[in-house]
C-alpha cells in the first residue's frame, strides 16, 4: 500500500511538472499549440486523486481562457462537452462554476451572440438530463439575456415567465433578483415602463433581503436610473447613476462606471446644470475615467451652454 501512494504521489507531482510547463509555454511567443497539447493531457489523464482534481480543474480554466484570447469559440464548445465526464467527480457547485466560466469566455470572442445562445441550449439540454435544476435555471437566466441582447424581447419573456415561477416555488433570492432584473429590461426594450418598473421593484425587493454584490447592485441602480430618466425625473436619475457608478468602481468594472459616468453627466446637462459637468470631470472620478468619452461629454455640455 506504502509502494502504492508513494507512487500516486509521484505521477501527482509530474502532472504538477506538465502544468507549470504549461504555463511558462503560455507566456511564450510561437508555443500556443505546445501549451494546449499540455493542458489538454492533463484535463484528459484517468487519475483520481484530490491533487489530480485539482490540476484538472485549473487546467480547464486555463484551457478555456486560452482558447477565447485565440478566438476559437468551438473549441471551447467542444471542451466544454468533453470535460462532462469529469463533473462526476467533483461538487455540482464547482461544476457550475466551471460551466458558466467557460460560457462567460465565449462571450468575450466577438460576434458570437448566436454561438452562445447554441451553446446555452446545448448546456440545458445536459442539464436536463442529469437533472441539475441548480444550473439550469442559472444557464436559462443567461439565456434569456442573451436573447434580449439580440432583441427577441418575446422568446425572453416566455422564458422568464416560466423561469420565475419555478425559482420563486424554490425561493432562490439571488436567482431571483438576477431574473427579474432581466425581465425589467425585456419590457424596457419593448417600452413598458409600468412593467419595467414592477419588475425592477419584485428584483429591489429580493435584493434586500440577501447581500447583493457589488456587480448586481450597480446593475439594478443603472436600471434604476434609466427608468427615472425616462420620467425625465433626471436629479432621482443622477443619485442612482452615481451609486450605480460606486458599485461599478467597487467591483472593477470600468468600462460600465464610464458609462454610468456619462449618463450622470447626460443628468447633469439635461437639468441645465451644465457647469457642473467640467467639475465632475476634473474631479477624482472624472480623472479616473479620462479619455475620448468625457472629451466627448465635455462637447455635449459646451454644446448646451452656447444654445441656452
Amino acid at each position: 500500500r506504502g509502494w502504492v501512494a508513494a507512487a500516486m504521489a509521484s505521477m501527482d507531482v509530474d502532472l504538477a511538472e506538465t502544468y507549470a510547463t504549461a504555463e511558462a509555454m503560455e507566456s511564450s511567443q510561437g508555443k500556443y499549440a505546445e501549451a494546449v497539447s499540455l493542458y489538454l493531457s492533463i484535463i484528459n489523464t484517468d487519475r483520481d486523486t484530490d491533487e489530480t482534481l485539482k490540476l484538472k480543474e485549473q487546467a480547464i480554466y486555463k484551457l478555456g481562457s486560452l482558447y477565447a484570447t485565440s478566438h476559437e469559440p468551438e473549441k471551447l464548445r467542444e471542451l466544454l462537452r468533453n470535460i462532462r465526464p469529469f463533473f462526476a467527480a467533483i461538487p455540482k457547485a464547482k461544476t457550475a462554476k466551471i460551466v458558466r466560466s467557460l460560457i462567460d469566455l465565449v462571450s468575450d470572442i466577438p460576434d458570437t451572440l448566436d454561438f452562445q445562445i447554441e451553446l446555452c441550449k446545448d448546456s440545458i439540454e445536459w442539464c436536463r438530463a442529469e437533472k441539475r435544476s441548480f444550473l439550469r435555471q442559472r444557464i436559462e437566466a443567461r439565456l434569456a439575456a442573451l436573447h434580449l441582447q439580440g432583441k427577441q424581447f418575446n422568446t425572453a419573456l416566455e422564458l422568464l415567465a416560466s423561469l420565475l415561477r419555478e425559482v420563486k416555488r424554490l425561493d432562490d433570492k439571488p436567482l431571483l433578483v438576477e431574473i427579474q432584473l432581466v425581465e425589467s429590461r425585456v419590457h424596457h426594450g419593448l417600452r413598458n415602463l409600468p412593467k419595467a418598473k414592477a419588475s425592477l421593484t419584485s428584483a429591489r425587493t429580493a435584493a434586500n433581503a440577501i447581500y447583493c454584490p457589488p456587480a448586481l447592485q450597480a446593475q439594478i441602480d443603472l436600471m434604476a436610473g434609466t427608468l427615472h430618466a425616462e420620467e425625465k425625473d433626471y436629479k432621482t436619475s443622477f443619485s442612482y447613476f452615481y451609486e450605480a457608478f460606486e458599485n461599478s468602481e467597487a467591483s472593477t468594472n470600468p468600462e460600465q462606471a464610464v458609462l454610468c459616468l456619462k449618463y450622470m453627466l447626460l443628468c447633469k446637462v439635461m437639468t441645465d446644470s451644465s457647469d457642473e459637468v467640467n467639475a465632475i470631470i476634473t474631479g477624482k472620478a472624472g480623472i479616473r475615467h479620462a479619455g475620448e468619452a468625457m472629451d466627448a461629454m465635455r462637447a455635449v455640455a459646451a454644446a448646451h451652454q452656447k444654445r441656452s
